[in-house]
């Protein structure tokens, strides 16, 4: 018997049948004609390979190019669309990596033919000569790459298509900045398809189709839904859900809101959510709470329509529902936590030190030691100590803290520049795991007042200046 030697150690070596080897060398035989048989497909189809090797790119470009030719008339141009769509789907992650590269750098203006017209058109002595040269400029200015996207409107489910395609680009942006000008084509492009002319508001409720109920709750991006029932909850007789649908995605939600319908402004989430609590009569209802607005689409990012939602629930609600008066959200403050921790200065005031001393939170790190305890919110003691000063410093964040002109805090940065107001904060509003993350368990209202909004839009879009109740603003200057 033969013997194998491995680390010292002699062992025997399986012995292999005459019958084992011939299944072995059949099979490897098989797999070599299958593969075979898929390199003839590929050479025959004009089809590429999952990876977009290399040698494939020849193909690629040949598909592109009958697109761009629109040879043999719409359905032949719509077919050709149809066919390189088909590809790129079949792509693994690396070859659309390839394929979009393709695009950003082969598929570009013609800067010889851009910089012959310029000098053509300095030369011209001739109005008419000047004016049909800048026909021909416009359309030089036009890279292949946007008249290729551009055909995918035609081709059922395209503009789905352009949008996740635009949703994979921003996952490689970061490692291929060369992509960056396709990634300017496209946003151009879905903005105009997308501008709020097109889109279309319709209410969400429990009879809505199913497909769409399960992309509402894959889609929450604020208060995550846990389950159908939870979901039921929220679409009961006292909420309300609307979306921005586009007549080409019937079927696909672009971003929606939810809404409850209360007496009172809302100040704690769990309670607004409580699955046991009895429904309000809508018609009896004073307020409408938006407690949570989440975009679906990630390729439309940059794309912005959140603000026209707001203001055209408002309209629909108060058509409706015509006894409420109040207008204002339950919103999260996701940045507070980071700005806090990353301070470079001491934040809190000598009386705010006295206080928190007896606790070792008198300093910044004895606070950041404090909060990062996930029971500390519990503490009959602690949590109590620790509301006004960061209350205060909270205020400090969301009306005076600035970057660039804006809000730091995004949320804040949408709701002030839609022309809302920061009301109130509500202390321990969100105590599930994620609020407590993102800002100490704080929740803030941002006030929609009808004969407010305008005004406060243009202020802060003129020079970042949040408007806020006096209290608020005295607060964050404290």
């Amino acid at each position: 018997m033969a013997i194998r030697h491995i680390q010292g150690v002699s062992e025997p070596s399986p012995v292999i049948s005459p019958a084992n080897l011939f299944d072995r060398t059949v099979e490897r035989l098989g797999q070599m004609l299958r593969d075979a048989a898929g390199e003839a497909r590929v050479r025959l189809t004009g089809q590429v390979r999952p990876e977009l090797p290399e040698d494939d790119a020849a193909r690629l470009r040949r598909q592109i190019d009958a697109c761009l030719a629109a040879k043999g008339g719409e359905v032949s141009a719509r077919g050709h669309a149809a066919t390189l769509a088909t590809t790129y789907l079949g792509l693994l992650p690396t070859g659309r990596a390839r394929f979009l590269q393709m695009l950003a750098e082969e598929y570009g203006v013609d800067r010889a033919a851009l910089a012959g017209l310029m000098v053509d058109w300095q030369a011209a002595e001739k109005p008419e000569e000047q004016r049909r040269i800048e026909a021909k400029l416009r359309a030089a200015l036009t890279p292949d790459r946007l008249q290729l996207l551009t055909q995918f409107n035609a081709v059922p489910q395209g503009v789905k298509f352009l949008v996740d395609l635009r949703a994979d680009l921003a996952g490689l942006l970061r490692r291929q900045p060369t992509l960056a000008v396709l990634d300017d084509d496209l946003r151009t492009l879905l903005a105009s398809w997308f501008d709020i002319g097109f889109l279309d508001l319709a209410r969400i409720t429990w009879h809505s189709p199913a497909v769409l109920l399960e992309k509402l709750i894959a889609y929450e991006s604020v208060h995550k839904i846990e389950s159908w029932t939870d979901l039921k909850n929220r679409l009961d007789s006292d909420r309300r859900c609307y979306a921005f649908f586009h007549p080409r995605m019937p079927d696909e939600p672009l971003i929606f809101v939810e809404v409850a319908l209360v007496n009172g402004m809302a100040d704690n989430v769990q309670t607004l959510l409580d699955e046991h609590a009895p429904a309000l009569d809508p018609r009896l209802a004073d307020t409408a709470i938006f407690y949570s607005i989440s975009n679906c689409q990630r390729g439309l990012n940059g794309v912005s329509f959140g603000n026209f939602l707001i203001k055209r629930v408002v309209d629909a609600l108060s058509r409706d529902l015509p006894k409420l008066s109040t207008f204002a959200t339950l919103s999260p403050i996701p940045g507070l936590r980071t700005w806090l921790f990353k301070l470079d200065e001491e934040p809190l005031n000598e009386a705010e030190r006295k206080v928190l001393a007896p606790f070792g939170a008198d300093t910044l790190a004895g606070l950041k030691q404090v909060l990062e305890r996930p029971d500390w919110h519990l503490d009959p003691v602690v949590a109590p100590a620790l509301e006004a000063p960061l209350k205060r410093l909270c205020a400090r964040y969301l009306v005076t803290e600035k970057q660039g002109g804006r809000a730091l805090d995004r949320v804040a940065h949408f709701h002030l520049s839609n022309g809302a107001r920061v009301e109130r904060l509500n202390w321990l509003g969100d105590t599930s795991a994620e609020g407590l993350k993102q800002s100490f368990g704080m929740m803030v209202n941002y006030r929609y007042k009808l004969d407010e909004i305008e005004a406060n839009h243009e202020a802060y879009s003129a020079d970042g200046q949040a408007a806020a109740t006096g209290a608020l603003k005295r607060l964050a200057k404290g």
